[in-house]
């Protein structure tokens, strides 16, 4: 009778145990915010939803969040490293002693080609702002944020630049298996393929989907790593719109 009674005293315990923990870790899921926006140097907006983090370098695209994927082929060291003073580097002259820290980093410039083989470059956009994008067919988290910003460019397509690059490294992707995917799904956003592989090593992804929101002087205001939502995606629209 003792032994009864003390295992139904443990079963209860036990019960109420698995129900704490599992309360706890629903909440702990829905505090999870793993597409938080990161603002770069120089940005001015104090949105509670992002993450203000003035001490984030324009090229540190290192992702902690178990929604990337590695991207091969890529390199953690950029060859963008100018010091030249020319706003396209991502160095500060070491020379300056007037550089203003508080002053938003200018978005380097790289070449990347549209579908039909013409260069383009990021600079070409410049005039009105940009939602630069780098992603690959084979990357799982890539795909997911894809129909959200397929949602959002079809909402914001006149007044934003979306430059969606692909990790065309001519191994585990290539144009036809990136343009494959595309016909699939029917995607109309522009799409421009990094077969040189130039803005990979400039902006050094080897973390993919990583997203950069550059206002219309070419400023790099903030980054979003890992998959990104509809909602996410217009909170770093707004803050290079302003």
């Amino acid at each position: 009778m003792e032994n009864k009674k003390t295992l139904i005293i443990v079963s209860v315990l036990l019960v109420v145990l698995i129900g704490g923990a599992s309360f706890l870790y629903a909440k702990l899921g829905d505090n999870k915010k793993p597409d938080n926006l990161l603002i770069q140097n120089g940005a001015n907006n104090t949105s509670d939803n992002a993450t203000a983090t003035p001490e984030v370098s324009t090229n540190d695209t290192e992702n902690n969040s178990n929604e990337s994927t590695t991207a091969p082929g890529t390199s953690s060291e950029s060859n963008n490293s100018s010091s030249d003073g020319s706003g396209t580097g991502t160095g500060n002259n070491s020379g300056d002693t007037t550089t203003d820290e508080n002053a938003p980093f200018m978005a380097p410039d790289f070449t990347v080609y549209d579908r039909d083989g013409n260069t383009v470059r990021l600079s070409d956009f410049r005039g009105k702002p940009v939602v630069l994008n780098f992603w690959a067919s084979w990357c799982g988290p890539c795909k997911r944020e894809m129909p959200d910003f397929e949602e959002v460019y079809n909402e914001y397509k006149e007044d934003i630049h979306f430059v969606m690059v692909n990790l065309t490294d001519g191994a585990q992707e290539t144009m036809k298996t990136a343009t494959t995917f595309l016909d699939g799904s029917g995607y109309t956003f522009p799409v421009y393929y990094d077969k040189d592989t130039d803005a990979a090593y400039t902006y050094q992804v080897y973390g993919i989907p990583v997203t950069y929101f550059i206002n219309a002087e070419g400023h790099l205001i903030a980054q979003g790593s890992s998959a990104l939502d509809a909602e996410t995606i217009k909170r770093g629209i707004e803050m290079i719109l302003e």
